[in-house]
């Protein structure tokens, strides 16, 4: 069996934490079972696979601007499939699908079970993951699916109807799907529970020459190159609708063990073992009150209860923790650049931002580079820049050129100079950016290794040797 883990959502949901490069599943505010370090949902659910030895035939599905945070926080050998846009899950799943048949080659016969990234689950979850291989395998289904028995009349959710009866010649008992019913009212959510409705996880197993016959029939390929070619084509919709819902022969498993979706403030907190992150104070009389602070200013919190304080560089929010989940849609109309991202090599924060004239925008971040790590050799089209060394040590690349840098130095890059920096202890970096437009996506890169680098230079050492 491949496991396929979907972790390519947007990040309103958690604002102002979480932004399109950092949604929800990369926020360290788990406590690790093992230490006082908190951990990602991402980390916590990549861990639980490690456990029982799945991590070795998983995958991760992820959007090109969310690359740099996986391979931050699993490391830089997780087995990623790449969406070079963000289009929903049914595209996501198709991609995911035609790269396993075609470049992974895996037998068409395998059965791929589709998870989300950021539930909050044990490890019972795990082995009922498992026994879905089986069950498509001897019942013949086209999809098996996992159903939560509901703790309450949720209307987040969606519901999955299956039909009376059950079949118990497999390992684990299943049910035929009668129908779904997504996100209802209260009173319908009651309804449904009385008659056996089970939350819908969003966890999907089916063999994989299912997913091919489906996209050979809508008449895209299944090379993974020229899938990709046609990628913008795919509907724009999620698998439930394209795919589940059409289906024919869909199965359903319960699922009685711990699930919980921390999508929101409210349902997060729940799960941290500490009222408070960063600075701050919160008053012995505001009870049920947490506070998440990312900036290097206290937050006090006296005499408020039931409350949300979550403070970071793209916002402040402070929210009925009841109410919490209507961020997603007071915000999802604003256009924001993400003021916060980790990345493979390190991390960034931006100071200011702002116009210095009408054609000249300037930037200001901070830049930790981890020891032993490097920025690719890069150039940029629309921006010069200038670098002023914090503290730490190490080398430093310049159109073909490598310098030693220290603290206090000062790096002028102008438009379009290759140049790239490597950490030989840990670099803290103020860099200064000034242009007529100021976005990550300007940007070239052209090495990615350091090794790569000093290779480049000395040849171009060797060169200018050979022309004096």
């Amino acid at each position: 069996m491949k496991i396929l883990l979907l972790s390519g959502g947007s990040g309103k949901r958690l604002w102002p934490l979480s932004n399109d490069s950092r949604s929800k599943q990369f926020l360290k505010v788990l406590k690790t079972e093992q230490s006082e370090q908190l951990e990602s949902m991402l980390q916590r659910i990549w861990k639980q696979l490690k456990s029982i030895n799945l991590h070795q035939s998983s995958y991760i599905s992820t959007c090109k601007a969310q690359v740099d945070m996986v391979l931050s926080q699993i490391g830089s050998d997780a087995p990623l499939i790449i969406e070079q846009q963000r289009r929903d899950t049914f595209p996501a799943i198709a991609l995911a699908s035609v790269y396993l048949y075609s470049c992974i080659k895996t037998d068409p016969n395998e059965v791929v079970c589709v998870l989300p990234v950021d539930p909050f689950v044990e490890k019972s979850y795990f082995e009922q993951v498992k026994v879905l291989d089986e069950l498509v395998q001897e019942s013949g289904a086209n999809i098996a699916l996992m159903g939560g028995t509901p703790v309450y009349p949720s209307e987040k959710y969606g519901y999955i109807m299956p039909e009376k009866g059950k079949i118990n010649h497999s390992p684990l008992s299943y049910l035929k799907v009668s129908k779904f019913v997504e996100k209802p009212m209260e009173d319908q959510a009651i309804h449904l529970i009385k008659q056996g409705a089970l939350w819908n996880l969003g966890v999907f197993a089916f063999k994989l020459k299912y997913m091919i016959s489906i996209l050979q029939t809508m008449g895209f390929p299944v090379e993974y190159i020229e899938f990709e070619k046609v990628y913008d084509q795919l509907p724009k919709i999620s698998f439930d609708f394209e795919v589940v819902e059409k289906a024919d022969n869909v199965i359903v498993v319960p699922y009685n063990g711990t699930w919980k979706d921390l999508g929101t403030w409210n349902t997060l907190t729940e799960e941290m073992d500490t009222t408070q992150i960063g600075k701050g104070i919160i008053s012995e009389n505001s009870a049920n009150t947490h506070v998440i602070n990312e900036l290097d200013i206290p937050v006090v919190v006296i005499g408020v209860s039931n409350i949300v304080v979550a403070s970071g560089p793209q916002g402040i929010l402070i929210s009925d923790k009841a109410a919490s989940h209507k961020i997603k849609d007071i915000m999802k109309h604003e256009e924001e650049r993400p003021m916060y991202e980790e990345r493979r090599w390190g991390w960034y924060q931006v100071l200011d931002y702002g116009k210095i004239s009408d054609n000249l925008l300037a930037l200001t971040k901070k830049i930790v580079i981890d020891a032993g790590k490097n920025i690719s050799y890069q150039s940029h089209s629309k921006r010069s820049e200038v670098w002023t060394v914090l503290s730490g040590v190490g080398e430093f690349a310049l159109d073909g050129r490598l310098y030693e840098v220290k603290q206090g130095d000062t790096l002028r890059i102008p438009k379009e100079a290759k140049h790239g920096i490597k950490a030989n202890s840990t670099l803290e970096i103020i860099e200064v950016q000034m242009g007529e437009e100021l976005v990550e996506e300007d940007i070239t890169r052209l090495f990615m290794t350091w090794d790569e680098v000093i290779k480049h230079c000395e040849e171009k050492i060797k060169e200018k040797e050979q022309e004096a």
